[in-house]
């Protein structure tokens, strides 16, 4: 059994847990990509949980629509955090193992509130996306570091559908144009 101690660091401890794997990445560069993948999963999660959220509690004019667009994100994200895993485990890392994991790596706040208006979730659900993307160009920046191909590949795929999710997002919740007395405009086409 492999104990961990204070002095070890986290590449020895990296190293004693990891497993062998047909990766030629060195290990200094498989750890380095690993924790920055492990962090953008760790994102992915909280955003995933925070969609489903607003998906469960969303109400309003236009529940329905919001009601399957965020059920159609969260589906894309979580298809995502097995992507994430499985190449980790590719070059040999170990990834998250629960949820207390995802609560210490996680830099996309929660949102336990008990009451979110529509237009707030979609405002946040935005930022949150916008997050993502930067947490996976972060991670796409190790994987060029070190020349790992596929890693950044990958990475490349979810970080434009983080950016298509922010787009969605935002376009679906701008305001309707309206005219000085407040009433609703068309606009119209040339």
């Amino acid at each position: 059994m492999i104990t961990t101690t204070a002095t070890q660091t986290s590449q020895q401890r990296w190293s004693a847990n990891r497993l062998t794997s047909a990766r030629d990445l060195p290990l200094k560069a498989a750890s380095a990509i690993a924790d920055s993948v492990n962090k953008a999963l760790a994102d992915t999660f909280a955003v995933y949980l925070k969609t489903k959220n607003f998906h469960w509690h969303v109400s309003g004019p236009h529940f329905r629509d919001y009601h399957i667009l965020f059920d159609e994100q969260a589906s894309q994200l979580l298809a995502s955090t097995d992507e994430l895993a499985e190449r980790v485990r590719k070059i040999g890392g170990g990834t998250l193992r629960s949820i207390g994991h995802v609560a210490r790596l996680q830099r996309v706040p929660d949102d336990d509130r008990e009451s979110v208006s529509a237009a707030e979730m979609l405002r946040e659900l935005e930022a949150d996306n916008r997050a993502l993307a930067k947490a996976l160009r972060e991670a796409h920046e190790v994987a060029d570091e070190y020349g790992d191909v596929a890693t950044a590949s990958l990475l490349e795929n979810l970080i434009d559908e983080a950016e298509k999710r922010t787009w969605f997002l935002f376009e679906t919740g701008r305001a309707q144009p309206t005219d000085r007395s407040g009433a609703r405009v068309t606009p119209q086409l040339a």
